[in-house]
């Protein structure tokens, strides 16, 4: 009753859209990094750290599958309608890299890493009931519905995931064109985001002013 009431809340469910947005752009810029090849750090190889990642990138192949891997699972987030998807894709790969930042003592970035953790453990609570199938076997289960995100949110998903991916290209920014395109990326995202926002307060505005 009481996850019901979470589930249902308008807020809750905007919180989570963009949680989903958040999560899913934090794994395009080391994925793009490695899908085209570079080096994720410029550490040295007589650390531990270093060491690990340049066995990593010597793998070749396997180095640019982990970044397509990271890819797929944020655009997957970021379509909202296969959101549960990715998130199944993040643990996934979250998961080595949560333990890899605490086994190696990475400075502050297992912080980081245990958040986004969390963020994505609540993903799957929030769609644990579209496992339930799975989960249950041979036995009958009734699926509870709940409200799916919006063409609103889907669209703006679909243009993040353009003007994000062209933000997390690898490499310095030259002068002249590319830093227009990377400023008439950002405007983009800005734009996108208040629109869809200002766009679902008009129809909640509406929808409230119906019921009463």
């Amino acid at each position: 009753m009481v996850f019901q009431k979470l589930r249902t809340n308008r807020r809750n469910q905007w919180i989570i859209i963009h949680l989903r947005y958040l999560v899913g752009f934090a794994f395009f810029p080391s994925g793009l990094t490695k899908l085209l090849g570079n080096r994720f750090t410029v550490l040295s190889t007589d650390t531990p750290i270093g060491a690990f990642f340049e066995a990593m990138y010597q793998t070749g192949f396997y180095w640019n599958f982990l970044g397509l891997c990271q890819i797929a699972a944020g655009i997957l987030l970021m379509s909202q309608r296969f959101a549960l998807l990715g998130a199944l894709m993040f643990l996934a790969i979250l998961s080595n890299i949560w333990i890899i930042t605490i086994s190696l003592s990475f400075t502050g970035t297992w912080i980081i890493t245990s958040l986004m953790m969390i963020a994505v453990i609540i993903l799957l609570i929030w769609d644990h009931h579209k496992l339930m199938p799975v989960l249950s076997y041979n036995r009958t289960v009734t699926i509870p519905s709940y409200p799916e995100p919006g063409r609103i949110w889907i669209n703006a998903g679909m243009m993040y995931t353009i003007c994000l991916m062209g933000l997390s290209v690898p490499g310095p920014v030259e002068k002249g064109l590319e830093q227009w395109v990377v400023r008439t990326l950002l405007i983009l995202v800005v734009f996108t985001f208040l629109i869809s926002n200002y766009k679902m307060y008009k129809k909640l505005n509406l929808h409230v002013k119906n019921q009463v």
